[in-house]
Order: C-alpha cells, then sequence, then structure tokens
C-alpha cells in the first residue's frame, strides 16, 4: 500500500480510536449517572433529574462513537465462512467480495449522513429538548452532531477498506499495515 494511504489510514484510526475512548468515557459516566440515582433513590428518597432521558439519548451516542473503531477492528456482524475460504483459495475474489462489502457500506451510511444532517439542523435551530420543563431538560443537538460525527468516521474507514480491497484484487496480495502498537495489523 502506498505510503500516502498508510499516512491517510493512521489518521482515521486515531480519530476512530479517539471516539472509542470518549464513548467508553461516556459508558463509564453514564455507570457512574446511573448508580448515583439509585443510591439516590433508595437512601435518600430522592432520585437524580433527567436519568432515563440522559440514558436513552447517551446509548445513541456511545454507538454512534464507537461505531467506526468496531467496523476497523472487524468486529461488525457478518459471516465470514465463504470469506475464510477464499483467503486462501481465491484471495482477488475475497478482495472483491470486500470491495463490494466497503462499498455497499459506505453509501449506506453515507445515506444515513445525508438524512441526519436536517435532523440535526432542525434540532439546533429549534433549540430542540427532552425532560420536562422546570425539572430537567436537555438539548438533543449534541446526540445528532454525535451521529454526523460517527458516521463520518464510519465513512472514512469504510473508504480505506474499500481502498485496501482494491489494491489487494488488483495485486493478489492481502495489504498489511502498520499497526499503530508497533506491530503489523492485517487488515
Amino acid at each position: 500500500m502506498p505510503r500516502f494511504l498508510q499516512q491517510v489510514q493512521a489518521v482515521i484510526d486515531r480519530l476512530t480510536m479517539a471516539l472509542n475512548v470518549l464513548g467508553t468515557l461516556l459508558i463509564l459516566a453514564l455507570m457512574v449517572l446511573i448508580n448515583s440515582d439509585v443510591i439516590g433513590r433508595g437512601v435518600f428518597l430522592s432520585p437524580v433529574s433527567g436519568v432515563p432521558e440522559l440514558v436513552s439519548m447517551s446509548i445513541v451516542a456511545i454507538v454512534f462513537l464507537q461505531v467506526g473503531q468496531a467496523f476497523r477492528m472487524g468486529r461488525f456482524t457478518r459471516t465470514d465462512a465463504l470469506i475464510n475460504v477464499l483467503e486462501k483459495r481465491a484471495p482477488r475474489i475475497r478482495a472483491g467480495l470486500e470491495l463490494v462489502y466497503s462499498a455497499a457500506g459506505f453509501f449506506i451510511i453515507g445515506a444515513l449522513l445525508n438524512a441526519s444532517y436536517p435532523l440535526f439542523i432542525k434540532a439546533w435551530d429549534r433549540n430542540t429538548f427532552v425532560g420536562t420543563v422546570g425539572d430537567f431538560i436537555a438539548p438533543i443537538w449534541p446526540v445528532k452532531l454525535v451521529i454526523l460525527i460517527g458516521c463520518a468516521a464510519l465513512i472514512l474507514q469504510l473508504a480505506m477498506s474499500a481502498i485496501r480491497s482494491a489494491i489487494e484484487m488488483v495485486s493478489g496480495r492481502k495489504v498489511v499495515l502498520p499497526d499503530s502498537a508497533g506491530g503489523h495489523d492485517a487488515v
């Protein structure tokens, strides 16, 4: 794989790793919030306001913060039985299937990004919120923004995967990228 593409992949990998870390920190914050609510209810007879709203919005944010890294690490749900057989017997056909998979994902997530952008603008312009006025309210635009960012990160990973697959299809050899930890990660 050309050096330039390796550098682009490294930048995209750092971005998706950073988003993944943010998603993990959000999970930890959510755990603290839920435990505080449970303790508040049980011990002080006073729940934390807005926990159900924050949990529902956070779950969506966590998914989109971590989706790019999940794809990068090969943790998307799919059946690899055929791909594994083709790995040794017909590497170019395997690469072609991977190219179709990545391209299809690219266009599907692109459509999701395109459909989500107007929803973000609407939430931003109207200052839409969840909760009850006087008790707890939270704007929904941050979650809509996270959806856009997560889709963009996944599109970048899918584009790089398609490029790698195209190179593998032409060359007939597996592309091995240097791993950020100093090892090598076959992608």
